[in-house]
């Protein structure tokens, strides 16, 4: 392993207490270059989770708490006419940064979070014909509340196919959440991180990540998950190409996080439910905790490569 993936983990650990499998895959979802998106209910860690990432790495960061009246200028950025030059000038919005969280994403508007997820899939802006590339590295770690909840809207399928991960940190066990009573943690504690990793390192660790090497036997593995999803039962909309390619590059990353070149069946296996769930649709009402609950009882139905 990357002695600066080791070093993060600790950092966020010693944050979200208890929480060790989320925050690996959401390191996961960093080097292969996807985004993420954390659901669960009030008060569980999800924004802290997102605020500790980014101020353990050296990279710009912005957050934008998203409201019923936001706006997508409020986000992308708007055209401003100065009157010293006599011409518009573009000022950027918080889009442009390395990571960008996006609270509370499904409290806002459908034109809104179209805006912000047309970004986050093109990787650049539009603005009056004027095209803005985003910086690299770039992230967006989005946080919702449940949607039984009152005062939301539903992210649809469609805009949760950008997402490449989708997490739920959830209640911590006992002996945790003791320790956090005990520890009295604040925001001025997170904000006290200090980054362990460069933008450069992030940068390179991206590109290494896409070169682990995967063995012909396992694109076979993959490829018959992903065509279960399309023929079975109980799912009407199964997994598309782009939710198989967002499945080998997370895979690829989580070999790289654990320290190897090459990709094993494992590796799928654990990515795979974060990955695929919320893209695919069952043929009853149901939430995509459900449907990853089905990811993984296919995956055990599949023979594993030898």
């Amino acid at each position: 392993m990357v002695s600066w993936i080791k070093e993060l983990q600790n950092i966020l650990t010693s944050v979200i207490k208890g929480k060790d499998r989320a925050i690996k895959m959401a390191i996961v979802t960093l080097i292969a270059r996807g985004h993420l998106l954390i659901e669960d209910v009030p008060g569980v860690g999800k924004t802290t989770l997102a605020l500790s990432l980014a101020r353990a790495t050296d990279c710009s960061f912005q957050r934008i708490q998203f409201t019923s009246d936001l706006l997508p200028s409020d986000i992308l950025g708007v055209n401003i006419y100065n009157p010293d030059r006599r011409e518009f000038e573009f000022r950027q919005g918080p889009i442009f940064a390395n990571i960008v969280l996006a609270d509370e994403i499904n409290r806002t508007n459908p034109k809104t979070q179209s805006a912000l997820l047309e970004a986050m899939n093109e990787r650049r802006v539009s603005i009056e014909k004027q095209t803005y590339p985003l910086p690299s590295p770039f992230m967006v770690i989005a946080t919702q509340n449940p949607l039984e909840y009152h005062g939301t809207f539903p992210l649809p399928e469609s805009q949760l196919d950008r997402f490449m991960m989708h997490l739920r940190i959830g209640y911590p066990e006992f002996e945790y959440e003791k320790l956090v009573l005990k520890e009295v943690r604040d925001l001025e504690s997170v904000e006290s991180i200090t980054p362990v990793v460069s933008k450069e390192e992030i940068l390179k660790a991206q590109e290494a990540a896409q070169e682990v090497h995967v063995d012909d036997s396992l694109y076979d593995y993959l490829l018959k998950i992903v065509a279960r999803t399309r023929n079975h039962e109980q799912i009407r909309l199964g997994v598309s190409t782009r939710g198989a390619q967002f499945l080998l590059r997370a895979a690829r990353a989580y070999a790289y996080v654990e320290g190897r070149d090459y990709l094993l069946p494992d590796d799928i296996k654990e990515v795979a439910p974060l990955v695929i769930g919320h893209r695919i649709i069952l043929k009853t009402r149901t939430y995509i905790r459900d449907a990853e609950v089905l990811v993984k009882e296919i995956i055990e139905k599949i023979a594993v490569p030898l």
